[in-house]
């Protein structure tokens, strides 16, 4: 009742309003978009603290007398836990804005992941490091801020439509194909090269983003009205998308133990944001 009191034409006056920055309006008209950004914001936040706490359990095990795997410390599985929960936030976030806004706020990592690493494993920052983490957050604050307001509700049926196009078929074979030629360097010739892991992470992303748009959006639709839990193409985005996430975290936690944070996270950013908007 108040927001009829206040906007009798909610049309007229959301465009209108929308037309003036950060005005009331404009908050009324992006309602779903601010939504969207502040979990992606909150998740990536979260995720850099987690991606810290795996490296620094690394870093004790290795000056440890009697080595244990990684999964026996309680500050790992911490981070791993923290990663889950900042996962869930990025994931909340595809169902309220589009990936081309989601994707790179991932520079919120980056950026959190370069300060906490300064400050608590004191890895050094170059006056480059500074300089690029401006350039970014000033890019994605722009690209947020003028990104195109689109509302994407893709159906279970227009999602299996669209697993079956000739486009979505040609990603299929050339992402499987390059990931399992980067595989057989991985374990044949047992390549552990940042570039590498980091490809396939990038390649196992691409899948990822996906599977949480149509998995988020199916659940959106069944929320509003329109079910869409009854299709099997829901459960088979959700396995696709579980599968994936746990390689991916098989992988970044690989390249977190043989490079150091300020190398991991920027590459990993720049490598899923292109493979997210790509897919």
């Amino acid at each position: 009742m108040e927001k009829l009191r206040l906007f009798p034409n909610a049309t007229l006056a959301g465009n209108e309003f929308s037309r003036s920055f950060l005005s009331r309006g404009w908050y009324y008209a992006n309602e779903n978009l601010l939504i969207g950004t502040l979990l992606a914001i909150t998740g990536n936040i979260l995720i850099s603290i987690s991606l810290n706490m795996q490296k620094c359990s690394h870093l004790h095990l290795m000056h440890q007398a009697n080595q244990k795997p990684c999964y026996r410390s309680k500050l790992w599985w911490s981070g791993i836990i923290l990663m889950g929960i900042g996962e869930m936030a990025n994931f909340a976030a595809y169902g309220f804005a589009s990936i081309i806004v989601i994707a790179p706020l991932g520079s919120v990592a980056v950026i959190g992941s370069a300060v906490i690493s300064f400050m608590f494993l004191k890895e050094n920052i170059r006056s480059e490091v500074v300089l690029g983490g401006t350039m970014t957050t000033a890019g994605t604050f722009l690209l947020v801020t003028f990104a195109p307001f689109v509302t994407q509700e893709p159906t279970a049926r227009k999602i299996q439509n669209d697993l079956v196009s000739w486009q979505f078929l040609i990603y299929v074979i050339v992402a499987v194909t390059t990931f399992c030629i980067l595989l057989y360097f991985y374990k044949i010739k047992e390549v552990k090269h940042i570039v590498l892991l980091l490809a396939m992470v990038a390649l196992l992303a691409s899948v990822t983003i996906i599977s949480v748009k149509a998995v988020t959006a199916m659940i959106v639709l069944s929320v509003r009205g329109s079910m869409q839990l009854t299709y099997a193409i829901f459960y088979l985005m959700l396995v696709l998308m579980i599968v994936t996430c746990v390689f991916q975290a098989k992988f970044l936690n690989q390249a977190m133990k043989l490079y150091d944070v300020t190398e991991v996270i920027p590459m990993n950013y720049v490598f899923f944001t292109i493979s997210a908007i790509m897919a």
